[in-house]
């Protein structure tokens, strides 16, 4: 390892972060300058990576889980040979640029997830490293290794405070995820204060009490580090790796290195002396010398060279195992079969479960068509009814398991799906009570901003709970999902809904699904096919019931209370439309003449039901209209009791229509 080299490089991109924050006037310097000889001993000597394939994949994974020190990668980034050009490292924080605020997922080369909420990336890379283990016990043979990579993420004191990083932290432990790497940034620094202001416990003996190896180094020190990462890579021992760097924050701006000002821009304005301080020549911003450009060609080409040797071990390996490789192949390309619903069986006509019930089936069935989809629980299997039979369960005797058992981890199993599908080798869904469902906002919200396929399975969905209580009875919740761009909320209402709901949220490949899915038994809308009630999922609302004379009356529902409206138009008379509207998102993505033939614009006589606030329906029910929800906290007593209470009855829909 050229060492001193390596050294010049680490202050040429503590240069290009100063010169980035000074130029727009924000950011933060603290972790780039703290951080620089780690990146230098990262992207310069212990990662395998081909910046000309960014998806390969073989590469090392690597996340800056204190997104916030986003110049410190997109400095190595653009060091190390990445489609990250010096003019997008000019363009810092600006508008249309490929280096935002904070790295963001799809948006940049060589980011491996959107990062910035503290503690979210820790999730990510644990996400990754079960993926890493599953795609080497599923693909690797005795003949070929495929996978052998490592996930290495960057995190600091605040990720480590919040309580998502610790749930994380414990599944990778208890789990062997040996190849998992964290760098802990250990500055004792937070942005108010220094950190013993807010915590003090001995970082190595709580790694190790979660099953990690851990280890304390100089950060600063090139060898140090490139030596704690070469052992941390060699040892399989079944015990996920951290290396505590104590670094000292803003390092290179003596003015604030060290304190809590040097977490934000604070040192921008001591710039100049800094660059004189760091060698760095006073007339060129964004230098980077021929030298280190020199050394990254040829890090470039020694990886090109270890690319291609790989790439001739996959053409091999895809010969001799075709059926794995079309497998591989489809994960990668997050190709569903066109023919997904079809090979869902259809219900028996007098079926009667809760749509969680018809979860369960719909899953399986949807597994054995799907060999890349997973799911997961948190502590709730027996609840939420999404284990895939014969799947077995994914644990250190079997990385190949489909079901994962995340524990009572809700915020931790969110920010892991994610970092799953972040990979794209896997589907990934997880299962709670909806009621839970804003412990995992946090990541369902950045699964929404990075557009990536999660499935939510959220049950237990309403005050039809019944005797747990108001606790356990979501009525806010629904249409707190709702709100978030991107994200498709499905509520369907009977069981065939429900095998359209999985089917949306399978193919749907550019953002997350949440599916809300009920405790109570609804029965079957059996006076419409099978076909009519899946395909009228994917388009999000349809209708169920058609007037048998002149429109009059529209009525409106989703999930449970479906049944309610269809009930209600037999004694509403012949001018009564009834529609289902499972999936607010899908049926807004659809063309104006659709919409407009499920609910004409001149009709205003319309009514809504659906167990939950009202707020979010009147966009479809006008000001002339009337909106059934419940705009309150529930009680205890058994379902029914609280359903019919709190107005949501066949009889209260009548009375509005009247």
């Amino acid at each position: 390892m050229n060492t001193t080299l390596l050294a010049q490089a680490a202050n040429e991109a503590r240069g290009l972060a100063m010169d980035a924050v000074h130029a727009c006037s924000s950011g933060h310097l603290g972790l780039p300058l703290g951080c620089a000889e780690i990146g230098a001993a990262l992207f310069g000597e212990s990662m395998r990576y081909f910046p000309d394939a960014p998806k390969w994949l073989n590469r090392d994974r690597f996340i800056l889980s204190a997104g916030h020190g986003s110049m410190f990668l997109y400095s190595w980034l653009h060091l190390s040979g990445y489609a990250v050009p010096i003019g997008e490292v000019r363009n810092f924080r600006q508008f249309h640029s490929i280096t935002a605020g904070h790295p963001e997922f799809h948006e940049t080369p060589g980011v491996e997830a959107t990062t910035g909420p503290l503690g979210q990336g820790i999730g990510n890379a644990v996400g990754y490293a079960i993926s890493g283990k599953r795609a080497a016990a599923r693909f690797n043979t005795a003949e070929h290794t495929l996978f052998d990579h490592h996930v290495i993420a960057i995190h600091g004191d605040g990720c480590l405070q919040e309580g998502v990083a610790k749930e994380a932290i414990a599944f990778a432990g208890h789990n062997d995820l040996d190849n998992l790497i964290l760098i802990y940034d250990s500055n004792d620094v937070t942005l108010d204060a220094m950190a013993d202001a807010t915590q003090g416990e001995d970082a190595e003996q709580y790694f190790i009490s979660q099953r990690w190896d851990a280890v304390t180094i100089d950060g600063h020190d090139l060898t140090a580090i490139a030596d704690a990462i070469a052992k941390a890579k060699a040892n399989d021992n079944g015990r996920p790796k951290v290396i505590i760097a104590k670094t000292i924050i803003g390092k290179g701006i003596p003015e604030v290195a060290g304190t809590a000002k040097g977490h934000g821009e604070g040192g921008a304005k001591f710039v100049d002396s800094a660059r004189a301080g760091l060698g760095l020549p006073a007339d060129e911003l964004f230098y980077v010398s021929p030298e280190t450009h020199a050394f990254f060609a040829e890090k470039k080409a020694a990886s090109k060279a270890e690319f291609e040797a790989w790439q001739k071990t996959y053409d091999a390996w895809s010969a001799a195992n075709p059926e794995l490789a079309a497998e591989l192949t489809a994960g990668v390309a997050a190709s569903i079969p066109s023919d997904l619903s079809a090979k869902i069986p259809a219900f028996a006509e007098n079926y009667n479960d809760a749509t969680r019930s018809a979860g369960s089936t719909v899953i399986n069935a949807v597994a054995k068509a799907v060999p890349q989809f997973l799911t997961g629980s948190a502590d709730l299997f027996g609840s939420t009814k999404n284990y895939i039979s014969g799947g077995g369960d994914f644990s250190p005797k079997d990385f190949t398991g489909r079901n994962i058992w995340f524990g009572i981890r809700e915020h931790a199993m969110g920010a892991i799906c994610n970092g799953i599908a972040y990979d794209g080798l896997f589907r990934a869904s997880g299962a709670t009570f909806l009621v839970f469902a804003d412990y995992m906002r946090g990541s369902i919200r950045l699964a929404a901003l990075a557009k990536i396929p999660v499935t939510y399975i959220f049950t237990h969905d309403s005050v039809g709970v019944g005797e747990d209580g108001p606790t356990h009875q979501p009525v806010e919740t629904v249409s707190g999902l709702r709100v978030i761009p991107d994200l498709d909320v499905i509520r369907p209402g009977d069981a065939e809904e429900t095998a359209g709901a999985f089917v949306a949220a399978l193919t749907k490949t550019d953002g997350p699904t949440a599916l809300i899915l009920t405790r109570q038994a609804i029965p079957l809308m059996n006076h419409l096919s099978v076909e009519e009630r899946r395909e009228g999922v994917l388009r999000g609302a349809y209708v169920v019931v058609k007037e048998k004379g002149t429109l009059t009356t529209i009525l409106m529902a989703s999930g449970s209370e479906l049944q309610h409206a269809v009930a209600a138009a037999a004694e509403l008379g012949d001018g009564v439309r009834v529609v289902s509207v499972p999936c607010f998102e899908r049926f807004d993505r659809q063309s104006a003449e659709y919409r407009e033939s499920v609910l004409p614009k001149a009709v205003t006589k319309r009514i809504s039901i659906e167990a939950g606030v009202t707020d979010l329906w009147w966009k479809y029910v006008g000001t002339e209209g009337k909106v059934l929800g419940i705009d309150r906290f529930g009680f205890s007593a058994p379902g029914n009791t609280v359903m019919k209470e709190l107005g949501m009855t066949k009889d209260h829909v009548i009375a509005a229509a009247k």
